[in-house]
């Protein structure tokens, strides 16, 4: 007869082999450039995310409010179609940290991201495709801020 017991002891077994064998799923690891959230400036983060000289492109696009009533959750989302993107970026010109969000792309990832980003006053927001051949693209909003999110 099977008890409830030895179903917990053998369903430990099993997820012991299935451990050592490398088949469970392990936990998600953030991984980040300190020196690109740290950046003052937009060249600056650019540079430490490996990118060189941004060009203006309308295969990169930004969406967010014309005015932000709260700068500490403001709506930013990041799109571009383009083959080849490896990542995109989130950078707020007249941050403290001018690097908001960076997210990794794959052909298996359709490069489009929506997330809230925290701003202390009103600034250009930019979209920043850093692409497979080396190619930095941007596009950029204005977005007025009427309450300051750091600390302002």
């Amino acid at each position: 007869m099977h008890t409830r017991r030895k179903l917990l002891a053998d369903s430990a077994k099993v997820m012991a082999l299935l451990a050592g064998a490398g088949l469970l799923p392990q936990a998600a690891q953030a991984a980040w450039t300190q020196a690109a959230f740290e950046a003052k400036t937009v060249a600056d983060a650019i540079k430490a995310l490996g990118g060189g000289a941004p060009a203006e492109s309308k295969d990169v696009t930004i969406t967010g409010p014309d005015i932000a009533e709260n700068g500490a959750v403001v709506p930013v989302g990041v799109a571009t179609a383009l083959p080849g993107v490896k990542r995109l970026a989130v950078l707020v010109e007249k941050n403290p940290s001018t690097l908001a969000a960076v997210f990794e792309v794959s052909d298996a990832v359709e490069a489009s991201f929506n997330t809230r980003v925290k701003m202390g006053q009103s600034s250009n927001v930019l979209a920043v495709a850093l692409m497979a051949d080396g190619k930095v693209l941007f596009a950029q909003k204005e977005i007025k801020v009427t309450l300051g999110g750091c600390g302002g």
